[in-house]
């Protein structure tokens, strides 16, 4: 799950069919997620907490030298910003699909599976 994903997920902001998916679906993020999550500017003590719950049952996948290597030929092969490369390195190595409403974000990654949870 992209950070946008998990933000409109908890935040309500999903059709009925994009929640219930995301409802269905086993909480995987990219320790890179997590931390965009987590570190979000602004955030009040009742977001943290919800937030922090979430993260709790999540399967965190680290920075592991497999997915550093793949966000490597990920920035060298596409126009992509780190943290976006290291969320889509991290679903291809563990060939996953993505859950994010910014397809254009992804959208050239070969072989990357990709839903817009809001266009369901």
């Amino acid at each position: 799950m992209d950070t946008n994903a998990v933000i409109d997920y908890l935040g309500d902001k999903l059709p009925p069919k994009g929640s219930s998916l995301m409802d269905k679906l086993p909480i995987t993020i990219s320790v890179v997620t997590r931390i965009e999550v987590l570190g979000w500017y602004g955030i009040n003590e009742d977001q943290l907490k919800r937030l922090t719950s979430f993260m709790n049952d999540a399967i965190i996948y680290p920075l592991e030298e497999t997915y550093v290597e793949r966000t490597i030929l990920l920035r060298q092969r596409n126009k992509i910003k780190l943290p976006d490369a290291a969320i889509a390195a991290t679903a291809l190595v563990e060939g996953l699909t993505l859950i994010t409403r910014n397809m254009g974000d992804f959208s050239n990654i070969s072989g990357l599976e990709i839903i817009n949870p809001h266009d369901l």
